[in-house]
Protein backbone atom coordinates (compact mmCIF):
# COMPACT_ATOMS: atom_id res chain seq x y z
CA UNK A 1 0.00 0.00 0.00
CA UNK A 2 1.40 3.36 -1.03
CA UNK A 3 1.27 6.13 1.53
CA UNK A 4 0.64 9.51 -0.08
CA UNK A 5 0.78 12.93 1.55
CA UNK A 6 -0.64 15.95 -0.24
CA UNK A 7 0.38 19.34 1.09
CA UNK A 8 -0.95 22.83 0.54
CA UNK A 9 -0.75 26.10 2.42
CA UNK A 10 -3.30 25.37 5.15
CA UNK A 11 -4.40 21.83 4.35
CA UNK A 12 -7.96 22.76 3.42
CA UNK A 13 -8.00 22.58 -0.38
CA UNK A 14 -5.70 19.57 -0.34
CA UNK A 15 -8.21 17.81 1.90
CA UNK A 16 -10.77 17.85 -0.90
CA UNK A 17 -8.15 16.62 -3.38
CA UNK A 18 -7.07 13.79 -1.06
CA UNK A 19 -10.69 12.74 -0.71
CA UNK A 20 -11.08 12.65 -4.50
CA UNK A 21 -7.92 10.53 -4.80
CA UNK A 22 -9.15 8.06 -2.17
CA UNK A 23 -12.50 7.79 -3.95
CA UNK A 24 -10.83 7.12 -7.32
CA UNK A 25 -8.49 4.54 -5.77
CA UNK A 26 -11.37 2.73 -4.09
CA UNK A 27 -13.29 2.63 -7.36
CA UNK A 28 -10.27 1.03 -9.09
CA UNK A 29 -9.45 -1.30 -6.20
CA UNK A 30 -6.06 0.41 -5.82
CA UNK A 31 -4.70 0.33 -2.29
CA UNK A 32 -3.31 3.57 -0.98
CA UNK A 33 -3.49 5.81 2.03
CA UNK A 34 -3.83 9.46 1.07
CA UNK A 35 -3.85 12.29 3.58
CA UNK A 36 -3.71 16.05 3.31
CA UNK A 37 -1.80 18.36 5.58
CA UNK A 38 -0.43 21.88 5.61
CA UNK A 39 3.12 22.52 4.47
CA UNK A 40 3.99 23.45 8.06
CA UNK A 41 3.21 19.87 9.19
CA UNK A 42 5.42 18.16 6.60
CA UNK A 43 8.26 17.17 8.95
CA UNK A 44 5.82 15.29 11.19
CA UNK A 45 4.95 12.91 8.33
CA UNK A 46 8.19 12.38 6.41
CA UNK A 47 8.94 9.02 8.04
CA UNK A 48 5.44 7.75 7.23
CA UNK A 49 5.08 8.41 3.49
CA UNK A 50 6.18 7.02 0.13
CA UNK A 51 4.92 9.83 -2.08
CA UNK A 52 4.63 13.57 -1.50
CA UNK A 53 2.36 15.61 -3.74
CA UNK A 54 2.78 19.37 -3.53
CA UNK A 55 -0.12 21.67 -4.33
CA UNK A 56 0.62 23.74 -7.46
CA UNK A 57 0.55 27.00 -5.53
CA UNK A 58 3.53 25.73 -3.46
CA UNK A 59 5.69 24.77 -6.46
CA UNK A 60 8.06 27.62 -5.58
CA UNK A 61 9.16 25.82 -2.37
CA UNK A 62 9.88 22.43 -3.96
CA UNK A 63 13.67 22.90 -3.63
CA UNK A 64 13.28 23.71 0.07
CA UNK A 65 11.08 20.64 0.54
CA UNK A 66 13.66 18.45 -1.21
CA UNK A 67 16.25 19.64 1.33
CA UNK A 68 13.89 18.67 4.17
CA UNK A 69 13.45 15.20 2.68
CA UNK A 70 17.18 14.67 2.26
CA UNK A 71 18.02 11.00 1.64
CA UNK A 72 14.59 9.63 2.52
CA UNK A 73 13.15 7.43 -0.27
CA UNK A 74 10.17 9.68 -0.99
CA UNK A 75 8.92 10.39 -4.50
CA UNK A 76 8.01 14.07 -4.88
CA UNK A 77 5.85 15.73 -7.51
CA UNK A 78 4.13 19.08 -7.88
CA UNK A 79 0.53 18.37 -8.80
CA UNK A 80 -0.48 20.09 -12.04
CA UNK A 81 -3.02 22.88 -11.65
CA UNK A 82 -5.20 21.18 -14.27
CA UNK A 83 -5.66 18.22 -11.90
CA UNK A 84 -5.68 20.09 -8.60
CA UNK A 85 -8.03 22.86 -9.71
CA UNK A 86 -10.60 20.38 -10.99
CA UNK A 87 -10.23 18.04 -7.99
CA UNK A 88 -9.72 15.27 -10.55
CA UNK A 89 -9.08 12.23 -8.37
CA UNK A 90 -8.80 9.89 -11.34
CA UNK A 91 -6.07 11.94 -13.05
CA UNK A 92 -4.28 12.41 -9.73
CA UNK A 93 -4.30 8.65 -9.20
CA UNK A 94 -2.87 8.18 -12.70
CA UNK A 95 -0.09 10.61 -11.74
CA UNK A 96 0.60 8.69 -8.53
CA UNK A 97 0.89 5.43 -10.46
CA UNK A 98 3.62 6.93 -12.69
CA UNK A 99 5.84 7.87 -9.77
Amino acid sequence: MERVLLICGAGASSGFMAQAIRKAAKKEGYELKCEARSEAQLNEYLSEIDILLIGPHLAYIKAEIMKQIGDLPIKVEVMPQSIYGMLDGKKALELIKTL
